[in-house]
């Protein structure tokens, strides 16, 4: 068996290990998200969430504690206010809160109700939510309670149009409702918490494809910079990518710019990276921002398909603790050099000169 071939099983492997995140997006959904954006200038906005009927009485909704990609506890739910319940006929269904990010329900057996609540968004951040009133940038796991025990369960997600802000523009991983570009569906809570989305007035730049795959680059003030080069020099990186697997595992994969900032997180078919196009000016920093760029999108064949154990199917009430994260991430990092260097942006001095620079600062 060749080295490649040896490659591609480990990541069917993995598919097939990682279960929710293997099924299929043509489902139809228990539970209907709707998001309500109305006084983006307070930083916050609306959600109700519709529950189809299912038989248990007792219902807990869960925030989840972190979001996987960011190694840390965020704790969501303490951003989240005016949680209430309703029957569709309107009356009420009492809410109690039991602990920091659990809420429960006691209603009749086989009828639908609507949960609403709202949620407020203070820091701008890759691994939070935030709005203004240019844009939205909504982190699921920030956003999207679940029922408990309920992960595998089918979601669909609608974008509430507001005219005054004149937001037509979405950028997610997430699967279209036919017809519609403001509903999207996933076929389970990995999935849904696997896609950011981004709304506003976006950018996209012209896409590329790399073996009859679409690849897009969407996002907020992107800034001032040579598009064409840049785009022409990202699909280099992919193609190097690529090369190294001989393999797509996706339909079609967005890179999502949230807008000047620190930090990206990876995703199976997308990633959101923070950018400024301002930074661009000379062959330098176009390599300092492909190296960026080509780590997280690496990522989705490292730690997202190829990943440690605990790394999925994903416990988001606590730490998911690993000891592999010098793999996930330490190779990911080897290989954000090895792409730059593979697409002809870096010379072999270059290529030393950034891994003598990590070796030095690890080892001092």
């Amino acid at each position: 068996m060749t080295m490649k071939s040896k490659i591609i099983l480990i990541i069917l492997i993995n598919l097939f290990l990682s279960g929710r995140l293997a099924i299929s997006q043509n489902v139809e959904p228990d539970l209907h998200y709707r998001i309500f954006i109305d006084e983006p200038e307070m930083h916050c906005y609306h959600m109700e969430l519709k529950v189809f009927y299912f038989n248990e009485d007792t219902v807990l909704f869960k925030m989840p504690n972190w979001m996987p990609g960011y190694y840390q506890l965020m704790d969501y739910s303490s951003n989240v206010y005016n949680v209430m319940a309703k029957y569709e006929n309107g009356n009420e269904i009492p809410v109690k809160k039991i602990n920091s990010n659990t809420w429960r329900i006691i209603r009749e057996r086989q009828t639908s109700f609507i949960l609403s609540y709202d949620v407020k968004t203070n820091r701008r951040f890759v691994a939070n939510s935030y709005i203004d009133s240019t844009h939205a940038y909504i982190v699921p796991e920030n956003n999207f309670l679940y029922v408990c025990g309920g992960l595998d369960m089918p979601v669909s997600i609608e974008i509430v149009p507001n005219a005054e802000l004149n937001w037509n523009d979405v950028a997610t991983g997430l699967v279209n409702v036919e017809g519609k570009s403001n509903e999207f569906i996933a076929a389970n809570f990995d999935i849904l918490y696997d896609c950011p989305i981004l709304i506003g007035d976006l950018e996209e730049l012209p896409p590329f494809q790399v073996d009859g795959i679409i690849h897009r680059f969407i996002g907020y003030h992107l800034g001032d910079f040579n598009r064409e080069l840049f785009m022409k020099t990202l699909k280099k990186v992919v193609e190097a990518a690529v090369s190294i697997f001989d393999d797509i595992p996706y339909k079609q994969y967005t890179f999502i710019a949230i807008g000047p900032g620190h930090g990206g997180i990876e995703h199976l078919n997308n990633t959101t990276i923070s950018f400024d196009g301002n930074q661009i000016k000379n062959q330098d920093d176009m390599l300092r921002i492909m190296n960026f760029i080509g780590h997280e999108y690496f990522h989705h064949y490292n730690v997202k398909r190829i990943r440690p154990f605990e790394l999925g199917p994903f416990n988001y009430d606590e730490e998911n603790r690993t000891t592999q994260l010098w793999i996930s991430e330490g190779l990911t990092v080897y290989y954000e050099y090895i792409l730059t260097k593979m697409a002809g942006l870096a010379d072999e001095k270059s290529l030393l000169g950034a891994f003598e620079s990590h070796i030095n600062a690890i080892e001092n």
